[in-house]
């Protein structure tokens, strides 16, 4: 049984996309960051970097922070999304998202959607950064599915950041391969289910 320590954003909504696509039990702990739940000492002994998510393993004790690493964990112990020919791809396309897609977008989020017209220079750095990921992902997706062979890990990590793409200032239709990329998974059961934990906040943005 795996413990699911998470909340509404695109890092926590990365693993439960994976749980309900393993379609393995799971608990799940709401830990409501708009509440300073992360600075619990409950949570903080699974999660020193006080950030969701986080996870325990019941079966064999192991509790991890960081989404990355805990995707790469589910991946390997259940043995999907992760196939041994691509797997080092995959690393290098989850890695691309966790240096890059996620704490870009993540800044885009702060100034562009929170905090308008207070940094016009970081509003610009950010909106053109968030801009050349999407190209960047664009260009990846030419002719191709899912970022890397079948559908894997990296695209579970890189899908819940696009979701956001209105926050971003982003119009998906000048980037259609991404386009396309995101309506397919979006269409994927498990990811709707995954999509609206720990509870509902909005329907999926239709891309």
């Amino acid at each position: 049984m795996i413990d699911l320590y998470t909340w509404t954003t695109p890092n926590g909504r990365k693993i439960s996309i994976l749980l309900e696509e393993l379609g393995v039990p799971y608990t799940v702990q709401a830990v409501d960051i708009t509440r300073d739940a992360q600075f619990d000492a409950a949570f903080l002994a699974i999660s020193p970097n006080n950030k969701i998510p986080a996870i325990r393993d019941r079966e064999t004790g192991v509790t991890l922070m960081e989404s990355g690493a805990i995707l790469i964990y589910l991946a390997e112990k259940y043995d999907r999304f992760l196939p041994q020919e691509d797997r080092y791809e995959i690393y290098e396309w989850l890695m691309w998202q966790m240096a890059g897609f996620g704490p870009m977008l993540g800044q885009a989020h702060h100034f562009l959607k929170y905090n308008s017209g207070k940094a016009p220079y970081a509003e610009e750095r950010f909106a053109t950064e968030a801009r050349r990921l999407y190209s960047v992902l664009d260009q990846r997706l030419q002719d191709r599915d899912y970022i890397v062979g079948d559908y894997s890990i990296a695209d579970i990590a890189c899908w819940p950041w696009a979701s956001r793409y209105e926050w971003q200032q982003i119009d998906l239709s000048a980037y259609p391969n991404v386009r396309n990329w995101y309506r397919r998974i979006a269409e994927r059961p498990a990811v709707v289910r995954g999509y609206h934990i720990p509870k509902r906040v909005n329907d999926i943005p239709p891309g």
